[in-house]
C-alpha cells in the first residue's frame, strides 16, 4: 500500500454562494494529491505523458460528510491499496485542520496509449518504484 498526504488550502474561487467548498471541486483535489503522489515518489505525472501514456478516470465515487469552507486547511490523504496494472485504484481521505473528516472518495483510472486510445500496462519505471510498498 503507498500514502501520501497534501495540504489545501481552500480559495475563495472554490467555494459556493454558502461559502462552503463547491461539491465538483473535490474531483480536482484529489488530482492534485494523484499527481503530488506520484512526483514524491520520483515520477512526476508529465513523464508518463513524456512516454505518451495517459490516465484517464474510469470512475468516481465521493461521500460528503461536512463541509469545508473557505481559508480552511485540508489535509488530502491519497492512498493506493493494490499494486496497479493497467488499472490503478485511488482512495481519498480528506480531513481539516482539526483533523475532522470532510470528504471520502475513491477513483480508478487506466493506463492508454495517447496514441491509439487503448489500454496498456503501467510502465515498468513505476512499478519498479512501487514495488517496495506492495512487497
Amino acid at each position: 500500500m503507498y500514502q501520501k498526504e497534501v495540504q489545501i488550502r481552500v480559495r475563495y474561487a472554490e467555494t459556493d454562494q454558502m461559502g462552503y467548498v463547491y461539491y465538483g471541486n473535490y474531483a480536482m483535489y484529489y488530482e492534485v494529491a494523484r499527481v503530488e503522489a506520484f512526483r514524491s515518489l520520483g515520477f512526476p505525472y508529465k513523464s508518463l505523458e513524456d512516454m505518451g501514456i495517459g490516465m484517464p478516470v474510469l470512475s468516481m465515487n465521493i461521500r460528503y460528510h461536512q463541509p469545508a469552507k473557505y481559508d480552511d486547511h485540508l489535509t488530502v490523504k491519497v492512498t493506493i491499496p493494490d499494486k496497479p496494472r493497467a488499472r490503478i485504484k485511488f482512495i481519498y481521505e480528506v480531513t481539516n485542520e482539526g483533523g475532522r473528516l470532510i470528504n471520502t472518495g475513491e477513483t480508478e483510472l487506466v493506463f492508454i496509449n495517447m496514441d491509439t486510445g487503448r489500454l496498456t500496462r503501467m510502465p515498468e519505471v513505476m512499478e519498479k518504484l512501487l514495488e517496495p510498498h506492495f512487497a
